[in-house]
């Protein structure tokens, strides 16, 4: 931790990192709500947002490959003043838009979103003295975006009340445009070169098996997050207590907060396969709690603070291995493959749980979180010779 405060530059790529990544954590919400806003149909805005949420996925190991060929600057640059241009033409966009025109637009803003989280860990190897500091780094920078996950929606929803949906649009687009050029204007970030000489290969960061046994982990990781928000909220409402769901959100971040606070402290989360393994046990086993909580909203919220804590722990630790895991030349496209693997991961897991909770009521979206737990900590204890130290598995 000492070494992450006092590295030059290195406080300040972090904020502007922040700064410009706190809009996205608003624009899934805010753009369901302008959609609702411009079509009357929630239905509508929900296949909208859907539509972002995939390109997102789809967007991100795109430019990811493309910094790793080209360079930070005139990605990020680029892929900003895209999307921003585009969330300007959303928020003016009349009444009785076609629904086709929106499902375009949010499409590409989606595959536009500059890929600022995989830029930062890029990065980092580079600025810091040793492995160590870029474990804790990364733990520093998993609890740091759970602020910008606790804040960004609510933010959204209010801007959407107090001004209009389109306002909330037109602001989050100018903070990334800014943030973004901020993060791109460091010295950092415009001295950082791709590997010239790394071979290029059609499988990109995917062809390591190393590699695909991290996206099938927070694949599953992602599946449970999902899962759980559904299932709070479904649990929330059955209790009579609807308006609970988003301060027991809030809980689970916070627990995610602490966890990362004490990660740091302790080095940064595990380093091995095996470490790794225990971490997503401690994830499944907190989640498992919430099956027995689920009848009471001060212990739900009591189990969801316990289960918190392992979340950002997961992410410093899967986080700190891409750097051996990813082959050479791949690491920015490698980072965002995981942030796409959680973010399909967490689509699927809310549909399950939705279908779950109609059917079978909360608890068995409860049980779904932590069988999605459960199936990434079997991956990993499977695949854990991929995670080896080993140069000779770097390349399937």
């Amino acid at each position: 931790m000492t070494a992450l405060a006092s590295a030059p530059g290195v406080r300040r790529l972090f904020a502007l990192s922040m700064l410009a990544r706190g809009p996205l954590t608003m624009l899934s919400i805010a753009l369901l709500i302008h959609a609702q806003r411009l079509t009357g149909s929630f239905a509508a805005a929900g296949v909208v947002a859907g539509a972002y949420a995939l390109a997102v996925g789809i967007g991100g190991p795109v430019l990811g490959r493309l910094v790793d060929r080209r360079g930070q600057t005139a990605t990020l640059l680029a892929s900003a003043a895209a999307s921003a241009g585009l969330l300007g033409a959303v928020a003016v966009l009349p009444a009785g838009t076609p629904f086709l025109v929106l499902i375009g637009l949010a499409a590409g803003i989606g595959l536009a979103t500059p890929p600022l989280g995989a830029c930062l860990r890029t990065l980092l190897p580079g600025l810091l003295p040793d492995a160590g500091s870029v474990r804790s780094a990364y733990a520093v920078e998993a609890t740091a975006s759970e602020l910008t996950w606790v804040s960004g929606p609510p933010l959204a929803l209010g801007l959407g009340a107090l001004w209009s949906t389109g306002g909330s649009l037109l602001f989050a687009g100018a903070v990334l445009l800014v943030g973004t050029g901020g993060f791109a204007a460091q010295t950092a970030s415009r001295a950082w070169q791709p590997d010239r000489g790394a071979p290029r290969s059609r499988g990109g960061s995917l062809r390591a098996p190393a590699m695909r046994t991290l996206v099938i982990v927070l694949g599953a990781v992602g599946a449970l997050f999902g899962a759980v928000e559904v299932a709070v909220a479904a649990a929330a409402d059955g209790l009579g207590a609807a308006a609970a769901a988003g301060p027991l959100l809030g809980i689970w971040g916070a627990g995610s907060l602490l966890g990362g606070l004490l990660a740091v402290r302790l080095g940064g989360g595990a380093h091995t396969g095996a470490g790794l393994s225990l971490v997503l046990a401690a994830l499944t086993a907190g989640h498992l709690l919430l099956v027995p909580a689920a009848g009471s909203v001060l212990a739900l919220g009591v189990a969801l603070l316990i289960a918190g804590a392992a979340i950002a722990p997961t992410y410093a630790t899967v986080y700190s291995m891409v750097d051996r895991a990813a082959p050479e030349g791949t690491a920015t496209e490698a980072f965002a493959w995981l942030a796409t693997a959680v973010a399909v991961g967490a689509s699927s897991g809310s549909a399950l749980a939705g279908a779950l909770a109609d059917g079978a009521g909360p608890v068995a979206a409860f049980a779904l979180a932590g069988g999605a737990g459960a199936i990434a900590l079997i991956a990993t204890a499977l695949r854990s010779s991929t995670l080896v130290k080993s140069p000779a598995l770097a390349v399937a």
